[in-house]
């Protein structure tokens, strides 16, 4: 219980699940608790006044107590300090992180905490003693306890401002509405008696012939349940049978009726989750019964309608117990790697960390970017746990709400040590946490695309410093930012590669055997070139299985008109409109914005117009024009086909953008095409060449037994990140050249980036707040390698606002701290975000 009182000389920083920085507090009246975090609950959930309404908020620093007599009080803690909702450790680490790079802890926290934010509470209130608050209302809180639904919230806020409010919080424990049967004696009695007709005795005189037949027929032949079924069974009219009731020749006799069939049923059987549960499973063991009949069982007494605790949600089943047998061969170290061979033995060579530190009691986080990854990681470790003594965990986004939170208690309560997850995982409350693994530290996925767009690895290694526990950065190629700390590399698989270069002719050698050396260069075929439509052939006739990687959805990148070459643009963005045949549409992909494709170009009135940049739809047609009788299957965003046949072992062709591979690979895939590879190089980011071999590297590992063929159509094959591939090299050899490029430009891991994006809706204004905050930085002793731009964003227009963008590059991630507190020396005459660790360039 908390009551209102004069403000406490303790204050708390609580981070609210909404944009804004964490705001301070005063502990609740009289608290006292002592925690992990001293007087201060770390970690733990309290509700707080917010906006005239109780809210729920995250404990994440002390307050300064400074001004306490203007501060809101705290209501109520949730939570045990002594089992915090989320651990300190973690909390000290995400809060420092969001403080460092200038995001609203309360956006980082939203973005993070799985589950937590809708705790179930029965809350009841009363007025202090003595307490007048008939000036607050007409019908205020009274002096007894009353639930404080009855009350509109900003009244009770109101009343707890002044301190004359009284408060009471119990938990409500989840719970579920089952059908069960009554005791028999519990059975009102007049549920139990049936009314039933019996003959007079002796029969009285006055009776018609026919009424007196009927009356020694029902005495002969036992009571009826109706008069219709006496009628029709003595055969007299059902007239004949009211009179002989009427003159006293029988009457309705209540009588002990024997315990329906579908109540013994449940009694034996149930409790059932519903009415139509008990009707289905009573008739399914032959007992008739509907759920009207079972509902009016219910009214009659039958049986209740109780709540009881729910039953614990289903859960992703962990693999079957394993130990694992090799020895441990990795680094020892605060930070170490794991890359390269393929999948399953790169999770054979990590297995053994996993089982030891288990077995010593310590605890094991694995974070992985995407839902392939993390089934891939679940299948290979989860059984670890069972060996160990303990049991494993999921949390990510495809679980329910009731199955994160129940997964959450598990792990909070020590019965889960293993977790393998998305970035929801990441706050999970594990004690004693040994080590944290990132799988494929450098996918793009792991960047969180809205909200405070954190990095998750970046996240990780603040987490785990934090609980002095080793980061594992595993995966199929190592990111360049990691290739400085200590690790191993695993053998590369066997890549079974054929390179279709567009910018040479077909009839050099090098090409490979596939190519004719007839053809000429204009003869290579495009958007499939010829090498590739040979091998889909192939692939039809063998029964087998493709897959073509498009760079793009839609049909293509553009129209443009053959006569002026006008391109249409969209209206909100500076962005050529890409067309859908489908839809017979063109549409924006930044924005969303369509329109209808028109009849003729808006600036010569040309009718034709011609399409460039094959997307997921142009190249699905071709396949069809080329390989008739072959089921092509397309996965972007726009559609997504049913892939069960191919998992089945049919064959067909899956056309896709990147998408496919959060998918598994078919069972029979034997080839996989990537249509124009240089779409990936082709952008102005100095990841672009690393994002492409990632992608190379993932491709060749997709299926996870047997590596298709690769067949990648593209204008620079001798480009490095597709050579090392083609040469044998393992997947630490283009990392480590392209970390010797980076070290001599200053580039990440020898720097620390910040992007700072501006809009506004007039350029010049964007312009001039981005020029601003350029001075301001240089003016603060930033120079001039530290500050690149400003720069108007490669989309000059987005969504109908014009972003300016400046890049601060630091040698630290203190100095990187030290510039982005210019930002708040000031308000800025634009929209401010700041994007650490970018994933995209200027």
């Amino acid at each position: 219980m908390s009551s209102a009182g004069p403000p406490s000389a303790l204050s708390w920083l609580v981070a609210l699940p909404l944009p804004i920085p964490a705001y301070e507090f005063t502990a609740p009246h009289g608290w006292t608790a002592a925690g992990p975090g001293g007087a201060v609950p770390l970690g733990c959930r309290v509700l707080v006044p917010w906006r005239g309404e109780l809210v729920t908020a995250l404990v994440v620093a002390p307050g300064s107590a400074r001004g306490g007599h203007r501060l809101r009080e705290a209501v109520h803690v949730l939570d045990d300090p002594a089992c915090p909702w989320v651990s300190p450790a973690t909390v000290r680490a995400v809060t420092a992180w969001a403080a460092d790079a200038r995001i609203p802890a309360g956006l980082v926290w939203g973005d993070l905490l799985a589950c937590g934010w809708e705790p179930a509470y029965a809350h009841r209130v009363r007025a202090v003693t003595d307490a007048d608050l008939s000036s607050f209302a007409r019908r205020p809180p009274g002096p007894g306890w009353t639930d404080a639904g009855g009350f509109p919230a900003a009244l009770l806020d109101a009343i707890r401002e002044q301190g004359l409010l009284e408060e009471e919080f119990t938990a409500v424990p989840r719970l579920r509405s089952v059908v069960q049967a009554r005791a028999l004696d519990e059975v009102p009695p007049a549920a139990r008696t049936v009314s039933v007709l019996r003959a007079a005795d002796p029969l009285p005189p006055g009776l018609t012939p026919k009424q007196r037949q009927a009356c020694v027929w029902l005495a002969e032949h036992g009571p009826q349940d109706t008069l219709s079924g006496w009628a029709k069974a003595a055969g007299v009219s059902a007239g004949v049978v009211s009179g002989a009731v009427q003159a006293g020749g029988a009457a309705h006799v209540p009588e002990p009726a024997p315990p329906p069939p579908a109540w013994t049923w449940l009694q034996e059987r149930g409790p059932v989750d519903s009415l139509s549960a008990w009707a289905s499973g009573a008739s399914g063991d032959g007992h008739a019964l509907s759920p009207t009949q079972a509902g009016t069982l219910v009214m009659r007494g039958w049986a209740d309608v109780a709540q009881r605790p729910a039953l614990a949600p289903d859960l992703p089943a962990p693999a079957a117990a394993v130990t694992a047998g090799d020895p441990d061969r990795l680094p020892e170290a605060p930070v170490w790697r794991l890359h390269g061979g393929r999948p399953g033995a790169r999770f054979r060579a990590l297995a053994p960390r996993v089982q030891r530190l288990l077995a010593q009691g310590r605890s094991v986080l694995v974070v992985a970017p995407d839902h392939r990854t993390l089934r891939r990681a679940w299948d290979a470790l989860s059984g670890l746990a069972a060996a160990a003594g303990t049991g494993a965990a999921q949390l990510c986004g495809p679980l329910s709400d009731v199955q994160r939170l129940h997964t959450w208690e598990q792990v909070r309560t020590g019965e889960v040590r293993l977790v393998v997850g998305s970035s929801l995982a990441l706050c999970a409350p594990l004690a004693d946490l040994a080590l944290l693994v990132v799988l494929e530290e450098g996918s793009d996925a792991h960047k969180l695309q809205s909200g405070s767009r954190a990095f998750v690895p970046d996240l990780a290694a603040r987490v785990a410093a934090e609980h002095e526990a080793a980061l594992a950065l595993v995966g199929a190629v190592p990111a360049v930012e990691s290739i400085p700390h200590p690790g191993a590399v695993l053998p590369p698989a066997r890549v079974r590669l054929h390179v279709v270069d567009y910018a040479n002719p077909p009839q050099q050698p090098e090409l490979g055997p596939l190519s004719g050396v007839h053809l000429t260069p204009g003869d290579l075929g495009y958007p499939l070139s010829h090498d590739l439509v040979r091998l889909l052939r192939q692939v039809q006739e063998r029964g087998r299985q493709a897959a073509l990687l498009a760079p793009r959805r839609g049909y293509s990148a553009l129209l443009r008109c053959p006569s002026c070459e006008h391109t249409p643009q969209c209206r909100h963005c500076d962005v050529p409109l890409r067309f859908h045949q489908e839809s017979r549409q063109l549409t924006c992909h930044q924005c969303g914005y369509r329109e209808v494709l028109p009849d003729r170009c808006d600036h010569c009135g040309e009718r034709m117009w011609r399409a460039r940049g094959p997307g997921t739809e142009w190249i699905e047609q071709e396949v069809r024009r080329l390989l008739p009788g072959l089921p092509v299957y397309r996965v972007d965003r726009d559609r997504q086909d049913d892939l069960s046949p191919l998992y089945a072992g049919e064959s067909g062709v899956m056309v896709g953008t990147q998408l496919l591979l959060s998918q598994e690979a078919p069972p029979n895939l034997a080839l996989i095409g990537v249509t124009l590879a240089d779409t990936w190089l082709n952008v102005s980011d100095f990841r672009a060449s690393e994002r492409y071999h990632r992608l190379l590297r993932q491709l060749t590992e997709w299926h996870v037994e047997k590596p298709p063929m690769l067949v990648v159509q593209t204008f620079q094959a001798d480009h490095p990140a597709l050579r090392v591939l083609a040469d044998g090299r393992d997947a630490l050899a283009y990392p480590a050249a392209e970390e010797r490029v980076r070290k001599e430009l200053g580039y990440p891991p020898h720097a620390r980036l910040a992007q700072v994006e501006l809009t506004a809706r007039e350029a010049k204004r964007a312009q001039v707040a981005a020029q601003e905050l350029a001075d301001a930085l240089h003016g603060a002793g930033a120079t001039a390698q530290e500050v690149l731009g400003p720069a108007p964003s490669p989309v000059a227009r987005l969504r109908g606002v014009y972003p300016y963008h400046l890049l601060l590059r630091a040698r630290s991630d203190a100095r990187l701290g030290e510039l982005l507190r210019v930002l708040d020396s000031r308000t800025w005459k634009a929209r401010l975000r700041v994007d650490v660790n970018p994933r995209s360039g200027l």
